[in-house]
Parts: structure tokens; C-alpha cells; sequence
């Protein structure tokens, strides 16, 4: 039985993070142990998490991820005490982040559908521009001085193509890797000239270079051109939100911040944060905490439960019923999260009285 450590969070992590546990629960059995980390911590002790944390995570297979931050703790803080110290500890440089517009949902876009915005974002999770090197000086006079120095090493770069281009094999066959390299003369030439080598090794893989400011524009303007991305830390971080708009709500969006290798324990995670404006309300969106738990059984080595699972998601939202407000509906979490199990119930039905296989 997978063994799953699960960190709610703040916000509405407390509350998507339950509706998606209930949910993966229809169709796996999980070992969960549940870690009270984030600002009710960092309130209660000056921490994030505490000081052993990282020990025992690691003795876990995954870990579920709700949201971390908190008006009252400052952002930086918040980030750097929790959720970057997990990605680099465990190594987890590959951030997957699917950008899919399911059906049923209308994206921004006019008379774009399904087929045409299906995305995949491979970001370099451990290093660039969240690599925190970097120092202040003079602080507190006129003289004051900030430098953050985003940091790229030839290992990192080498590493997240070769996942990256692996991917692409998977799929259609082509990758397109977002830079500023006109603008930065070293970090960024050295990110082309280290995919262009690994690229070598992947002549069956079309590649195109683009640069992050066209890269926006063209995920909005020609969409189904797009496959497989790979992009920096910062970079793949941005344009992937702008990829959950494409999807139709920030809500629909799931991460996976993986160690390829299997050594360490991986995080799965929804993109949306912790949302105070409407915590504690009942109202957000799980649908992206389910998605990201259907990446986790997939990684997990229960390809056929995260199928089963998306599928679910597919045709609640295809169905237009159950919508959280962002969808345009008034349904609650508890709703969706109701309205997917009942979906992965009916499906399951289905197969056994041997009526036909709806997936």
C-alpha cells in the first residue's frame, strides 16, 4: 500500500485536499499520514514545518500538497520554509504541468476546444531564478542594495531535456524550449547550447526555440501548435498560469514535482494557492487537487486508477451539472468532489455488469 504523506496546508488547501483524498480513496487504497505544516505551524513555533521534516517525509512514497502562504506571513517566507525546500531536498527537478482544456469547459478563447489547447510544461524545478542566491546590502539607507543572481548549471539544463525530450516521445513527437537568450547572454545561452546537445541523441524529436515574450503570445494565438514545453523555473512558472486561464479556471490546474529517478518521494500539488478570499467557505474548486492526485497514483505505478479518475473528472465537467463559482456554478467542494466519486461508481457499474466500457 502507497504510503502518502499529506500537507494540507493553509487556505483552501484544508479544504481541496480532503475532497481530493476522498476521491482517490474510490478507487486505491492509501497508507495517509496527515502533517499539520504551514502558517498554523509557523504561528505556533517561528517554522514552517518543523525541523525534522525532511527525514520524515522521505520515508514516505509521495506526498499531497494543498497550498502553502498565509496573509500573515510574509510570501517570502512562506515559500522558502516550505515548498522549495522539498523540491530541492528531494531533487524534484521535473515540474509537470499539464495545460488541457477538458470538456465541457469554456476556455477564453473563441472557437478553441479540446483538441486544441493540450498542453504539457516541463519546468526546471530546482534551480534559475529560484535558485535564492543572492544577497542584500546597506539595508536600511538610501544606499540600499538587492541582488537575486538566478543560477544555471549544465547538470540541471541536461537533466530536465532529457526528461523533457523522453516526454515528447511519448507524444507527438516535438518540443519547443522557451528562453530570453537574446536578453541574458550567459544563463540562458548555456540552457539552448545544452539542449541542443541533448537534442542530438533525440533525432526523431522535432525542437524549436522560442523566446518566453513570443512563447505567450503564441499560447494564446495558435495554441494547437503547442505540445511539449520545457522552460526555466520562473518562465515555466508564469506561462503555466497563463496555460490554467487557457484551461478555463486556475482551479482546474495540477502539478507533479517529480524525481524521475523513483529514490526520492515525489509532490503532487494543485496551482491555484491558498486562496484567503473565499478559505473557509466551502466554495473552491478541487478539481485541481484531484487532478494532481490522479499524477500521483500514475506515478505511483496505478496508471489504471488515474485513468479511471480523470475520466471521471472529464465527465462531470462534460456534464455542465456540479461547477464550483469559478466555472460558472454554485456548487460547493464537497459537490464536485461528490459528483466525481459518483461518476468513477457509475463507470465502475458499468464494467461490471459488463455493459460496455465507458473509458
Amino acid at each position: 500500500m502507497p504510503s502518502i504523506a499529506v500537507i494540507a496546508g493553509d487556505g483552501v488547501g484544508k479544504e481541496v485536499i480532503p475532497a481530493g483524498l476522498r476521491v482517490l480513496g474510490t478507487v486505491a487504497s492509501l497508507d495517509v499520514e496527515m502533517l499539520p505544516w504551514g502558517a498554523d505551524h509557523y504561528a505556533e513555533t517561528g517554522a514552517m514545518m518543523p525541523g525534522d521534516a525532511l527525514h520524515r517525509l522521505g520515508g514516505h512514497d509521495a506526498i499531497y500538497l494543498g497550498a502553502v502562504g498565509w496573509p500573515t506571513v510574509p510570501d517570502h517566507i512562506s515559500l522558502w520554509g516550505l515548498l522549495l525546500p522539498i523540491r530541492k531536498a528531494f531533487q524534484l527537478y521535473a515540474n509537470l504541468r499539464p495545460v488541457k482544456l477538458l470538456p465541457g469547459v469554456a476556455g477564453p478563447l473563441a472557437n478553441r476546444g479540446p483538441d486544441e489547447i493540450d498542453m504539457m510544461f516541463v519546468r526546471e524545478n530546482t534551480e534559475g531564478e529560484y535558485a535564492g542566491a543572492g544577497g542584500r546590502v546597506h539595508e536600511g539607507t538610501p544606499y540600499e542594495v538587492a541582488v537575486e543572481a538566478p543560477v544555471f548549471t549544465r547538470l540541471a539544463v541536461e537533466r530536465v531535456a532529457r526528461y523533457t525530450f523522453d516526454l515528447a516521445r511519448q507524444r507527438s513527437g516535438s518540443v519547443i524550449s522557451v528562453t530570453k537568450s537574446n536578453a541574458s547572454r550567459y544563463a540562458y545561452v548555456l540552457w539552448d547550447e545544452v539542449v541542443n546537445e541533448v537534442a542530438e541523441g533525440y533525432r526523431d524529436v522535432v525542437v524549436e526555440r522560442m523566446h518566453v515574450d513570443a512563447m505567450a503570445a503564441r499560447m494564446v494565438l495558435r495554441p494547437d501548435t503547442i505540445d511539449v514545453v520545457v522552460a526555466s523555473n520562473l518562465f515555466a512558472d508564469i506561462l503555466t498560469d497563463l496555460g490554467a486561464a487557457l484551461q478555463g479556471s486556475l482551479g482546474l490546474a495540477a502539478s507533479a514535482n517529480l524525481d524521475p529517478t523513483g529514490s526520492r518521494p515525489s509532490l503532487f500539488e494543485p496551482v491555484h494557492g491558498s486562496a484567503p478570499d473565499i478559505a473557509g467557505q466551502g466554495r473552491a474548486n478541487p478539481i485541481g487537487a484531484i487532478w494532481a492526485g490522479a499524477l500521483m497514483l500514475r506515478h505511483l505505478g496505478l496508471a489504471a486508477e488515474a485513468d479511471r479518475v480523470e475520466a471521471a473528472i472529464s465527465q462531470v465537467l462534460a456534464d455542465g451539472v456540479v461547477r464550483t463559482g469559478d466555472l460558472g456554478g454554485s456548487a460547493s467542494t464537497d459537490d464536485v468532489a461528490e459528483a466525481v466519486i459518483s461518476a468513477l461508481r457509475r463507470r465502475a457499474r458499468t464494467r461490471a455488469n459488463g455493459t460496455g466500457d465507458t473509458e
